[in-house]
């Protein structure tokens, strides 16, 4: 073996490391994303248990309020479907409906007194509450994650070895404008 030869093969040895090493950072950058999607989808799924609970206390005592509690319950369908087809877009249009309509039901709920002081109704709008806060904070862990994939999947070189074996950008969860934009209390409380 002549020297132009070695340098030939220790080259071609070389790029071979390197390419895995680069494929093993975008599977690493992929599964932090999944977990990171794993983490939303337990805490989407607890309070969805929640949601009927808290529905079928504020019946015993919101006769009149029948259309809040069907738009809640609305609201916790589409998050329930976009979440198990994994539709991130849905999913940040279903939460914007569900929390608006979790933050009418709450502010309507000062109008009875009675439903106020029930035991049930205050460990469910805590739990709900802390639940929520929750996934606004994992929900930013997850966005964190998406970024971090995306660009990985666009420097150079590592592009070259993820448009060969077929890695992708995943969207950001992203809410409605109505769910970043500031609330209007007053009009909360004449409803």
């Amino acid at each position: 073996m002549d020297i132009g030869s070695i340098i030939f093969w220790a080259a071609i040895v070389i790029i071979a490391i390197y390419a895995v090493s680069i494929y093993n950072h975008l599977v690493r950058l992929k599964h932090n994303v999944s977990k990171a999607w794993s983490n939303i989808d337990v805490l989407l799924k607890q309070r969805h248990d929640e949601i009927p609970k808290l529905v079928e206390t504020c019946k015993q005592y919101m006769q009149f309020e029948q259309e809040t509690l069907e738009k809640v319950m609305q609201a916790r369908a589409q998050v329930s479907q976009a979440r198990e087809s994994q539709d991130v877009a849905g999913l940040g249009i279903a939460e914007g409906a569900l929390r608006m309509g979790l933050g009418q039901l709450f502010a309507l709920a000062e109008d009875y007194p009675e439903l106020r002081a029930n035991e049930n109704f205050q460990h469910l709008q805590t739990r709900i509450s802390t639940l929520e806060n929750t996934i606004a904070d994992r929900r930013e862990f997850y966005n964190e994650s998406v970024n971090i994939n995306n660009i990985g999947i666009e420097q150079f070189p590592d592009i070259i070895v993820a448009r060969l074996l077929g890695f992708g950008p995943r969207d950001l969860l992203e809410f409605s404008a109505g769910e970043i934009a500031d609330v209007n209390v007053r009009q909360l409380f004449n409803t």
